[in-house]
């Protein structure tokens, strides 16, 4: 399938020492045993990156390292918080995930202000995946 200008979506596009990613992108998410390639949301307005809970015990992610109180649109709630391993534009990042109940939304991983910072993004929201 073609994206923007042509282009194939799964190319990785950069400007100058910048990797352009769009408001939902491909990430591979590495287990002990095993990966899967999942649609992700890139989220600017997340301090916080989120994994849906039934991913995370598919993949055998863990262990829980922490807990942290998360502020959402649905309120305060306490989540437990694990480490994933992850590739996002042909990065690969160990970072920080809290647990969620994704199940009722449409991505099941949200990519957060912990891996967007300091990582050499541009988001381009016209981009296509």
């Amino acid at each position: 399938m073609k994206g923007l200008f042509g282009l194939k979506n799964d190319i990785v596009i950069k400007y100058k020492d910048k990797t352009i990613v769009g408001l939902t992108e491909k990430v591979v998410v590495y287990g002990p045993h095993g990966k899967k390639t999942i649609m992700a949301r890139i989220d600017t307005g997340a301090t916080k990156s989120s994994i849906d809970v039934a991913l995370a015990a598919e993949l055998n992610l863990g262990p829980i390292v922490k807990t942290k109180v998360i502020q959402s649109a649905s309120g305060a709630t306490v989540r437990p918080i694990i480490k994933v391993k992850l590739e996002l534009a042909n990065k690969e990042f160990e970072k920080m995930f809290t647990l969620a109940d994704r199940k009722m939304l449409k991505y099941r991983m949200l990519i957060g202000q912990n891996i967007l910072l300091n990582s050499g993004f541009l988001i381009d929201p016209s981009k296509k995946c």
